[in-house]
């Protein structure tokens, strides 16, 4: 919501969420088949006693994982920003430390100087928002790697993800941020979003680290302004496409012992 007007707009990844995820349903059966393997003896004793528990347990096993990375992911982004801002970092939760590792070769390696980070992308344009992770600018050489004795500066708007995997639709979420009219910082001012050289994700796991170039070009963002509509549709068109009936009947079955009642 911009502060200064309490308009409010539709977020880019709940946007991005109208991408179809059938695999979801799969992977949701998996954790659950992967839990009860793993924990069968006390999955079958609380089903001797609490069959609807044991059932419970197993079919929400998927959104104990999603809170548990959810958790870990929020963490580092925290851990991130900071690191980023140039505060010193001492010891952190050995969940944590294999994150602030990596972010701390990838500050090394790559000498990042950050811009903005945490703000609102904001479109009055299309009519959207959402938080950005950070700008940044690197100094690249001609074949896109690091060179800060003659690489040209580039600005790019980067996403810090911490997931098993990077998956396509970061893009999207990109090239909206990207896109986006104006940047909304925590006090309610503005300032117009910058011009983009690209788009890059920082993609952390405990065992090493990667920093991607990301499309945001207007291929991907036409995509994304379909999904913004597909959006609309989901939320507030397809509320009023049927109407009241014309007209109606109805037809009761009357049985033969309520007719000698």
């Amino acid at each position: 919501m911009d502060p200064k007007t309490a308009i409010k707009y539709p977020g880019v990844t709940s946007i991005v969420d109208m991408l179809p995820k059938p695999f979801l349903v799969w992977w949701a059966a998996r954790m659950a088949a992967e839990t009860a393997i793993e924990n069968l003896v006390a999955v079958t004793a609380i089903a001797q006693s609490d069959p609807t528990g044991a059932i419970d347990y197993l079919r929400n096993a998927h959104s104990r994982y999603t809170k548990l990375r959810a958790k870990i992911g929020s963490d580092a982004h925290d851990l991130f920003e900071r690191m980023a801002r140039g505060e010193a970092i001492g010891r952190v939760h050995p969940d944590l430390e294999p994150y602030r590792a990596g972010f701390a070769e990838f500050l090394d390696v790559v000498r990042p100087e950050l811009v903005r980070a945490e703000d609102i992308a904001w479109s009055d344009t299309h009519k959207y928002a959402g938080s950005f992770d950070a700008i940044l600018r690197v100094r690249l050489g001609e074949d896109g790697k690091p060179d800060h004795v003659s690489g040209e500066w580039h600005t790019l708007i980067v996403d810090w993800k911490t997931s098993k995997s990077t998956y396509p639709d970061v893009a999207l979420q990109m090239s909206a941020y990207a896109n986006a009219d104006k940047i909304i910082a925590p006090d309610g001012t503005s300032e117009d979003m910058p011009e983009f050289d690209g788009a890059a994700v920082l993609h952390i796991k405990p065992e090493g680290w990667e920093f991607l170039p990301v499309r945001i070009d207007a291929e991907v963002f036409d995509i994304f302004l379909t999904l913004r509509k597909v959006f609309r549709w989901d939320r507030e068109i397809s509320k009023t496409v049927i109407g009241r009936a014309i007209a109606s009947g109805v037809r009761r079955l009357v049985t033969g012992t309520q007719r000698r009642a």
